[in-house]
């Protein structure tokens, strides 16, 4: 199905793979198109509970495909229309109902990072590299990196990285609390797997969903409040539901839970609760 990627499905887990090892899976309009289709397809399909994504060979992802030399960054749309690639993956990322982990096992530059910073975790292999190269580039931050890095990071961090486009290692990421983890390049796709599955097996999948919307939504509003609003209304019909039922239930009998319900259709009528945005109105 898919030119720049690879897809498989196991045990309730999708792992999305960066196809282009001889490019170092570099991004480029097609597989903008097609990780915007297999998210799709993700959220669709209620057989995956979680999702993983890491790259084919020795690279997680290069950053932007410069075959085209200096006129790479060239774009022939007026101003107000233009949309970035990078950005418009980091948005249907952002409204994913499921939890998507990064496995970042070689470099990751540019887009290769910034289209991570939407993605619930990030582990890395301890040989990857990392940079936010777009100043030594001659251009600026995209995939709307603006938002995501400084609520993940703190602005200094974030400007730091960012000024000097430098190049730099998993473990100055870990310390920067860019990623979650550090591992060895073996030990890399086990530990994501690992973390993906507890979710797989032991979570409702709808709880999941939501409180992964609740959390990134609630990073940009104004006043606590605002979570409180959303909680209330969540807890309210959660607890109305068969899962809990089950949740409770099942704790109490020291079983594994067995939830049935389905993100494809039984969200509550209130979701999505924040409004829509457009890109012009």
């Amino acid at each position: 199905m898919y030119e720049t990627l690879k897809v498989d499905v196991s045990e309730r887990i999708m792992t999305v793979t960066l196809n282009r090892p001889e490019r170092l899976n570099a991004f480029n309009s097609q597989m903008m198109n097609e990780l915007i289709s297999v998210f799709d397809r993700a959220d669709a399909d209620d057989g995956v509970r979680a999702i993983i994504m890491t790259g084919e060979g020795r690279g997680f992802c290069a950053g932007a495909d410069l075959e085209k030399g200096g006129e790479a960054f060239a774009r022939d749309t007026s101003i107000d229309e233009h949309r970035d690639g990078g950005g418009m993956v980091s948005l249907r990322i952002y409204e994913l109902k499921k939890p998507i982990i990064a496995a970042i096992n070689g470099p990751a530059v540019g887009v290769g990072i910034t289209m991570t910073l939407p993605m619930d975790i990030r582990i890395a292999a301890n040989n990857a590299k990392i940079g936010f190269v777009f100043a030594r580039r001659g251009i600026v931050p995209e995939a709307c990196s603006g938002w995501f890095l400084p609520r993940i990071v703190g602005i200094s961090q974030a400007l730091k990285w960012v000024y000097s486009g430098k190049v730099f290692s998993a473990e100055e990421a870990l310390h920067g609390g860019l990623i979650s983890e550090v591992v060895a390049p073996e030990d890399l796709m086990k530990t994501a797997r690992a973390t993906a599955i507890e979710i797989a097996e032991n979570t409702s999948a709808t709880s999941v969903a939501l409180s992964r919307q609740l959390m990134w939504t609630m990073l940009g509003a104004d006043h606590p409040m605002e979570s409180h609003k959303i909680e209330s209304k969540l807890i309210r019909w959660a607890g109305r539901m068969p899962d809990s039922k089950e949740g409770v239930e099942s704790f109490l009998e020291k079983r594994r839970p067995d939830f049935k319900m389905r993100v494809s259709k039984d969200l509550p009528e209130f979701f999505p609760w924040g409004e829509e945005r457009k890109f012009h109105e």
